[in-house]
C-alpha cells in the first residue's frame, strides 16, 4: 500500500475518478487543493506521501515538493505537447488523434520526463465530453501504468522540450458570425465547453457561450441574417448562421466585467427574447436530421430505452416533470424501460443554478425537490420491471432518483456521488429508504455523513449496483436476455408488487420524514443551503481543503 497525495485546483470529475481508483486498489490516498505554494507544501510534510499525483491543476507545484516527494502531473495531450489548454488547442486545431501523458514535475512547463503516454482517436464533441470519457478512460491506464513502473524501478523518457502550444485566448475563440460556417462556430464553442466558453454580445447582453448543438430538422433553411435568433426550446435558443443554424443551451452573463453564473439561454436573455417562438418537438418521436432534444427515446420490441440529457445534469421541476410524463406514457408501451440519462452524467439532482437566479428561491427550491420525489415514485411504482443504467456520472440526488430502479446497472469507470451533506442537504428522493434497503442501514449512514464518491465497482461490491457493463452492446444484451427469461422477469415483477405493497406505508414515512427535515432548509435564509450553494455555483474558492478529502488535515485538528 502507497501513501499518494492528489494536488489539484478543485476535486473534479477525473480527480475523483482517481481517487476513488486508488482507494480500490488499497492504496491511502488524500487531497490537497492548490490554494497557495505554502499551502502545497504544509499538505506534502503533514502526508508525507510517497508520492504526488496532479490530476487537475493549472497553478506551478513548489521546487520544494517535487524535490522532495516523487511528483507526477497528468497532461491531458500526448507526449512533447505542452502549456495550457492542451485540449482546446487539440480541438481548433481539428488534430484526429489526441492522447495523455504523465510527465513527471519539473522547473520547466510539462518538460520533466515522461512516465506514461496513450493516444486515442478524437471524437467530435465538446471538450468537457472529451475529456470526462476518452481522456479519463486513459489517464486511468496511465496511473496503473505508473505505479507498475515505479514498483520495477523503470526509468522514464526524457523530454523533447518541444516549444509551448500557442495560447487560447477569447480572441482566438471568437465567432465571426457573417464569415464563419456553422462548424467552425460548432467547434469553436466545443473547444471552450465547460469553461471558459466563448465570449459574445446577444440583444446587448455580454455573455460566454456553452452547449452548442447543430440544428439539421428543417429550422436551419431560414434566409434570416446570421446571428439572428429563430427560436428557442426547453431553455436553448437556436441561432442563424451563414451556413445553417445552431442551438446554444447555456449563456454566462458578464455584470460590470463580472462573470456571473451558467444558465439556460433563455434565462440569461429573458424579456429580451418576446416574439420568439418555443418550436416544440415531439417526445418519443426521433428527428430525422440532428437538433437539440434532451429526451430521446427508441424502442426493440418490449423493451423501451429512454436517455435524458440534462445540461451537467442539473434537473429542474420542468425536466422532472416532462420526464416523468415520458416514462409515465412508455410504461404502457413495454415490458421493461431502461433509464439511461446522458453519457456524460445520469443525474445531478436538484437545478442549482435556476434556484441560486430565482427570487422565490424558498418556492422554487421546495417545487423541484416536489417534482424530483414525483419522478422517483413514478420509477418505483412503475407497473414493468426498470433497470437504472448510470452510463455516466451521478451525484447527490442524481443516485437515489437512479435507485428508483428495479436492477441498477452501472458503466465501469463512472463515478457516484452518494450524499448531499456538501451542499448543507438532508436530501430527499426516497433516499432513506433506497439505500439502506440495498446496503443496509450502516452502510447508508457512512456514505451519506463520509460524502466521498464511490467507484462503480465499489458500488456493485457493496449492493449498491446490482451489474457492471462496459458499453451499450452489453448493456442492450442484458435487457434482451432478461425479456426471454419470461419465467424469471414474471418473478421479479412479481416480487416487486410484493414488496411494494409491504413497503408502502413504511415508503409513505420515509418521504414525510425527508420533507420535514429538508423544508427550513429551503425556506429560511439562514439555512447553510444557501451559502453552500452560492459558493458552488459561484465556483468561490474555498479557503481549505475539506477535512473529508485532506485526512492529514484531520490529524492535524483532531
Amino acid at each position: 500500500m502507497l501513501k499518494i497525495l492528489l494536488l489539484c485546483d478543485t476535486f473534479n470529475s477525473l480527480t475523483q475518478r482517481i481517487f476513488c481508483y486508488l482507494r480500490d486498489e488499497g492504496h491511502e490516498v488524500s487531497v490537497e487543493y492548490a490554494l497557495s505554494p505554502q499551502v502545497m507544501e504544509e499538505g506534502a510534510r503533514l502526508f508525507e506521501p510517497d508520492l504526488i499525483i496532479a490530476p487537475y491543476l493549472t497553478k506551478r507545484i513548489p521546487k520544494a515538493i517535487y524535490e522532495r516527494y516523487p511528483t507526477f502531473i497528468i497532461h491531458p495531450g500526448p507526449f512533447g505537447d505542452r502549456g495550457a489548454w492542451a485540449l482546446d488547442n487539440a480541438i481548433l486545431q481539428g488534430k484526429k488523434r489526441w492522447g495523455v501523458s504523465i510527465i513527471e514535475a519539473a522547473e520547466e512547463m510539462d518538460g520533466g520526463p515522461l512516465w506514461a503516454s496513450g493516444e486515442f482517436a478524437m471524437p467530435s464533441g465538446s471538450k468537457g465530453s472529451i475529456y470526462r470519457t476518452m481522456v479519463s478512460d486513459m489517464a486511468i491506464d496511465l496511473v496503473r501504468q505508473l505505479l507498475c513502473k515505479l514498483q520495477s524501478g523503470e526509468d522514464p523518457v526524457p523530454n523533447p522540450l518541444l516549444p509551448l502550444h500557442p495560447r487560447i485566448t477569447q480572441e482566438v475563440r471568437a465567432i465571426d458570425w457573417e464569415q464563419d460556417s456553422t462548424q467552425e462556430i460548432l467547434t469553436k464553442i466545443n473547444a471552450s465547453d465547460n469553461f471558459p466558453g466563448v465570449r459574445d454580445n446577444f440583444l446587448g447582453v455580454e455573455v460566454y457561450l456553452f452547449g452548442a448543438v447543430e440544428e439539421g430538422d428543417g429550422l436551419e433553411s431560414s434566409e434570416a441574417r446570421p446571428k439572428t435568433i429563430l427560436a428557442k426550446r426547453n431553455g436553448a435558443i437556436l441561432v442563424k448562421t451563414r451556413d445553417g443554424a445552431l442551438w446554444i443551451r447555456q449563456m454566462t452573463e458578464i455584470k460590470d466585467g463580472v462573470r456571473q453564473i451558467k444558465l439556460p439561454a433563455t434565462y440569461v436573455l429573458k424579456e429580451r427574447l418576446k416574439g420568439v417562438k418555443e418550436q416544440r418537438i415531439p417526445l418519443y418521436v426521433e428527428p430525422e436530421r440532428p437538433t437539440f432534444k434532451e429526451i430521446t427515446y427508441f424502442q426493440e420490441g418490449r423493451i423501451g430505452f429512454l436517455a435524458f440529457d440534462f445540461y451537467n445534469g442539473a434537473m429542474s421541476s420542468d425536466h422532472c416533470i416532462r420526464l416523468k410524463y415520458a416514462i409515465e406514457t412508455l410504461r404502457e408501451e413495454v415490458d421493461i424501460l431502461v433509464l439511461m440519462g446522458g453519457e456524460q452524467f445520469f443525474s445531478n439532482g436538484i437545478h442549482l443554478c435556476i434556484l441560486e437566479d430565482s427570487k422565490k428561491q424558498g418556492e422554487d427550491g421546495w417545487s423541484n425537490i416536489n417534482a424530483m420525489n414525483d419522478l422517483v415514485r413514478t420509477i418505483l411504482f412503475a407497473p414493468i420491471l426498470t433497470i437504472t443504467a448510470f452510463r455516466g456520472n451521478a451525484g447527490a440526488g442524481g443516485v437515489f432518483l437512479g435507485l428508483a430502479g428495479d436492477i441498477v446497472t452501472a458503466k465501469r469507470g463512472i463515478v457516484l456521488n452518494p450524499h448531499y451533506k456538501t451542499l448543507g442537504l438532508s436530501g430527499s428522493e426516497l433516499h432513506t429508504y433506497t439505500l439502506p434497503r440495498r446496503v443496509g442501514e450502516a452502510m447508508a449512514a457512512k456514505l451519506l455523513e463520509e460524502a466521498l464518491p464511490i467507484s462503480a465497482t465499489r458500488a456493485k461490491e457493496i449492493g449498491m449496483v446490482d451489474w457492471l457493463f462496459d458499453d451499450f452492446q452489453e448493456l442492450r444484451s442484458f435487457a434482451h436476455q432478461l425479456l426471454a427469461d419470461q419465467e424469471s422477469y414474471w418473478e421479479l415483477l412479481e416480487a416487486k408488487e410484493e414488496r411494494l405493497a409491504r413497503d408502502e406505508e413504511r415508503i409513505q414515512a420515509s418521504l414525510a420524514q425527508e420533507l420535514e427535515r429538508i423544508y427550513p432548509q429551503f425556506w429560511d435564509p439562514t439555512s447553510p443551503f444557501h451559502k453552500l450553494r452560492h459558493n458552488f455555483v459561484y465556483k468561490i474558492c474555498p479557503t481549505r481543503t475539506p477535512e473529508r478529502l485532506a485526512i492529514h488535515r484531520r490529524s492535524q485538528d483532531a
